[in-house]
């Protein structure tokens, strides 16, 4: 989700993975891997482990020389702490001052005067509208400065709304019961789910049996489990951080790949690398498997641009290219960022034993199984039941609460669901407001001009749009928050451009996961393997512009192909 809410550019990520002893490389330790993130995006998945069962931990170490049994011994260095200058107290810091910060906020609120105030409003365009613009592209410059945490500055865009009487009350609060919101919410509640039960874990260690003899072996079991999970797991961050980073990181040091040392490109670098470049096709392979998935569709509906069955309509047109990518990228990563191991023959015995510590599929496992088939069956098939998505989903989640897979609590503690509540359902307000007002016309004629004026063919005009959409990414820290800017003027743009609506709105989609792995601050699951601390960050830059080149050859080429033989345009 894969980050639901949006990043800073200076957001760091910190993972602390406790290491036990133990005479097996797979061993249950008393304490969980814990994971904190520092930016919004984050889950409490260190609180799930815990809460439920005790996390198998790979631990290559063992140490029996650290327990102290003597009396003496103990006594000395309870001596030793009292007499050391730590032991004393610290003087109280100066606490730091909170609220928001002064240069962000003086400058995302100057974008929404400069355009209320000194820039000449169009004649088409109402005063009413204009002042709504004004507060939404200072809302939006909020959500990448980053003055407020995203929820609470989209708080403040709402307020402002309202206290200056650009909407009514009610008006304002329209999307906050959108179908598409909702459903985001509950998908988070699914990914925790699998967290907690274990299900994810237990799958991904599946395919390591299967497939992990080789390195590329291993890499194709994690990419191919991650896919299979993807759909009833619409998270990408919770899938990276709460299932497939403490694999590969379990599996890294078992093989002496360590983070942060030479040793880290024998195994660790190519398993992060290849995992983080995959599942941005495995976000775009299914229309469940990312947050950002529902909003596009949801604010190309705003604009006119509706898809029939969305979701089987999603996976038929992404089915080609992204397997495509999925099948390809651990092959191409394996020859432009070698690990320096090449063969793990223990790896598939590794996870033989991890599974049988784990035991037997437990009937909170089955649960979630079962629940999940339920919800993508009815997600698959709804249209023709007459089952509107969100309601699957929330049948779906109240069988997991019926049957205690879930309580209350963990619902009310996954704070990223409420957070993304709130500004998704401003973001999504303001814009089908805008639309309703005339100003999305207003600057798609603009633009319709301005290409006619050049006479680009649609072609020409999607794919320049399409980069353009793709490259401005580098300046975003959220993949949800570049779609709530930019998607609907991007859309606004192709359509005036003659660009065919459904495959302008699908492949502006397809382009939103696709630039989630271009640098360590693009997406949640970016901060997420980027913090691990196997690769260096200019490698980061350097083959995630490498490889979205190849996924634009890729998707480009058989997209061409597969999207007119679906009659797309």
């Amino acid at each position: 989700m894969e980050s639901f809410a949006l990043h800073s550019l200076s957001a760091t990520t910190t993972f602390s993975t406790s290491l036990y002893t133990g005479n097996s490389l797979l061993h249950r330790s008393p304490g969980p891997i814990s994971i904190t993130k520092s930016s919004s995006t984050a889950h409490s998945l260190s609180t799930i482990r815990s809460s439920t069962q005790k996390p198998l931990i790979f631990s290559p170490f063992h140490n029996k020389n650290k327990i102290f049994t003597s009396k003496s011994r103990i006594l000395a260095l309870d001596q030793e702490s009292k007499d050391s200058p730590l032991s004393k107290s610290p003087e109280k810091p100066t606490p730091s001052l909170k609220g928001a910060k002064l240069i962000p906020l003086l400058i995302s609120v100057s974008i929404g005067l400069i355009v209320r105030f000194a820039v000449p409003k169009p004649i088409e365009v109402t005063p009413q509208a204009w002042q709504l613009l004004s507060i939404f592209l200072s809302t939006i410059a909020g959500l990448v400065l980053s003055p407020l945490p995203v929820g609470a500055w989209a708080f403040l865009g709402l307020t402002t709304s309202v206290v200056t009487r650009t909407l009514a009350f009610s008006t304002a609060f329209s999307a906050f019961t959108s179908e598409v919101i909702w459903l985001i919410v509950i998908s988070f509640f699914f990914a925790r789910g699998f967290v907690k039960t274990g299900l994810g874990d237990r799958i991904a260690t599946y395919f390591v049996k299967w497939l992990g003899k080789s390195t590329l072996g291993l890499s194709y079991g994690l990419t191919l489990s991650e896919a299979l999970i993807a759909p009833a797991m619409p998270s990408t961050t919770a899938r990276a951080g709460g299932i497939f980073l403490p694999i590969i990181k379990s599996l890294s040091l078992s093989a002496g790949s360590k983070p942060g040392d030479t040793s880290s490109k024998k195994l660790g670098s190519y398993l992060i690398q290849s995992q983080f470049q995959c599942s941005s096709s495995s976000s775009a392979l299914f229309l469940t498997a990312a947050a950002q998935n529902l909003l596009c569709l949801k604010l190309a509906e705003e604009l006119g641009v509706i898809i029939s069955s969305p979701w089987v309509s999603w996976f038929k047109a992404a089915s080609l290219p992204a397997l495509f990518s999925i099948l390809a990228t651990p092959l191409i990563l394996y020859k432009l960022y070698p690990p320096e191991t090449k063969d793990t023959p223990d790896a598939p015995a590794v996870a033989a034993k991890k599974l049988e510590a784990m035991g037997p599929v437990t009937r909170n496992e089955w649960i979630m199984v079962g629940t999940m088939v339920l919800a993508v069956s009815l997600w698959v098939f709804g249209d023709a039941l007459g089952i509107p998505s969100v309601v699957a989903a929330m049948i779906g989640l109240s069988i997991l609460l019926l049957l205690g897979v879930l309580d209350w609590d963990d619902c009310l503690i996954e704070k990223s669901a409420w957070d993304t509540l709130v500004w998704f359902a401003v973001l999504v307000g303001m814009a089908g407001q805008l639309t309703n007002l005339g100003v999305v016309t207003w600057m798609s004629s603009c633009v319709a001009k301005v290409l006619q004026s050049v006479s680009l063919s649609w072609p020409a005009a999607f794919g320049i749009l399409q980069a353009s959409y793709f490259l401005i990414h580098y300046l975003f820290a959220s993949q949800t928050g570049h779609v709530g800017a930019l998607y609907s003027a991007f859309l606004a743009m192709h359509l005036a451009a003659g660009v065919p609506g459904v495959l302008a709105a699908l492949a502006l989609a397809y382009n939103t996961n696709l630039f989630g792995a271009i640098t360590h601050y693009s997406s949640g699951q970016a901060a997420v393997y980027y913090g691990a601390g196997y690769v260096d960050l200019p490698d980061v830059f350097k083959m995630g512009f490498t490889m979205a080149l190849i996924n634009a050859i890729i998707w480009g080429v058989t997209g061409t192909f597969w999207w007119k033989f679906l009659g797309l345009y």
